[in-house]
């Protein structure tokens, strides 16, 4: 039987609902039994949160100052915030902007060191933290940084759909001018690579959107599609990849064939996840694909409007414990077998998926 992981998880702004959604996913003793949780925060706002939420027995917790004297059967606390820190639910401010980009550096610190074995991030407030000098417009692009990757690659991800985007946190008028064929090379190359490796997916079948309405409606709104979208497609189909597509995203999503595909990649963020968060909201994940170590996160913000009134849903936070530890197990299992494999000249087999050509 192999060993219980070690679920590290940040506060994110402890004045968002980021503890509320930790403490309904911890509530139920017997998920001790599945991993060994690590909270990096502090213990005093997480009495303040507990006290705060009906209907929850008794949590055994262990606070510690280090990650490496953590209790296997308790829920443990990692004290890396002042004593004196102060907590103001539904208020973002500079002190819980510090304390999200202290717990977050604790936790990268320890998952680098082998300490923990997975990373989930609650709910930061990007714009507080970057007033601060945080330097980075979210979880994704500081990770990318921290462990020296070329490529990451945001995907949403649930039972039914997973999302993934070309461009990120950026403005709306940047979009047009970040979006390459070889960038969507690059993540159609990553999404192939995730899926196989984190996700169990032997031959995943990407569908690709438009950037335009109608795809550009054959040129007359635009003519992204033609001349940087569907040679990305292409090209990716020529390296093995079931590229297909470019789809136009209303009819895609309208009449649900993204059910036909392991995963969709989209040109921009709201383009991605506005659809992923209507049909998944409840249980959505955000998952880093292309990082060495595993990291998700819940899909919604700090939700300051509900923070210390016992209105948070925990699911997208259960969920992104356990999709993490299903991708940790995933990783495992694809590299042993990876390793263990007898070079076999096998004969090729053509594959034709129907991608290079643009449908509205």
């Amino acid at each position: 039987m192999s060993r219980k992981l070690i679920v590290g998880i940040t506060q994110g702004d402890g004045n968002g609902i980021g503890y509320e959604v930790i403490i309904k996913a911890l509530a139920d003793e017997r998920i001790l039994d599945m991993f060994t949780p690590v909270i990096y925060g502090s213990s005093k706002i997480f009495g303040f949160y507990r006290k705060q939420i009906h209907n929850i027995e008794q949590i055994n917790t262990n606070v510690v100052t280090s990650a490496r004297d953590i209790h296997p059967k308790r829920v443990n606390i990692v004290n890396c915030l002042p004593e004196n820190v102060f907590v103001e639910p539904g208020q973002p401010t500079s002190e819980s902007a510090k304390s999200a980009m202290t717990a977050l550096k604790a936790a990268v610190d320890d998952i680098k060191a082998g300490v923990i074995d997975v990373l989930v991030t609650a709910p930061i407030n990007k714009r507080a933290m970057v007033n601060e000098g945080f330097g980075y417009t979210g979880h994704t692009e500081y990770l990318e940084k921290e462990f020296g990757v070329d490529e990451v690659a945001m995907i949403m991800v649930s039972d039914r759909l997973k999302v993934g985007v070309v461009t990120g946190h950026i403005p709306l008028k940047d979009v047009r001018e970040s979006i390459t064929t070889e960038k969507i090379l690059r993540k159609l190359r990553l999404m192939k690579a995730s899926l196989q490796r984190d996700f169990g997916v032997d031959e995943p079948k990407i569908a690709v959107l438009g950037l335009n309405p109608h795809c550009g409606d054959g040129g007359l709104l635009g003519d992204e599609e033609q001349q940087i979208i569907l040679p990305a497609v292409q090209q990716a189909v020529e390296e093995g990849i079931l590229a297909f597509g470019p789809y136009s995203p209303d009819g895609f999503f309208g009449l649900g064939n993204y059910s036909k595909y392991d995963a969709v990649l989209a040109m921009y963020h709201d383009q991605g996840l506005t659809p992923f968060k209507a049909l998944a909201f409840e249980d959505g994940v955000n998952f880093t694909a292309g990082l060495p170590v595993v990291r998700t996160s819940p899909d919604h913000g700090t939700a300051y409007e509900m923070a210390g009134r016992d209105l948070a849903d925990p699911h997208s936070m259960m969920a992104s414990i356990y999709t993490a530890i299903d991708v940790f197990n995933n990783r495992r299992r694809y590299d042993e077998l990876q390793a263990g494999k007898m070079t076999v000249q096998m004969p090729d087999t053509e594959i034709k998926p129907r991608g290079g050509r643009i449908i509205e």
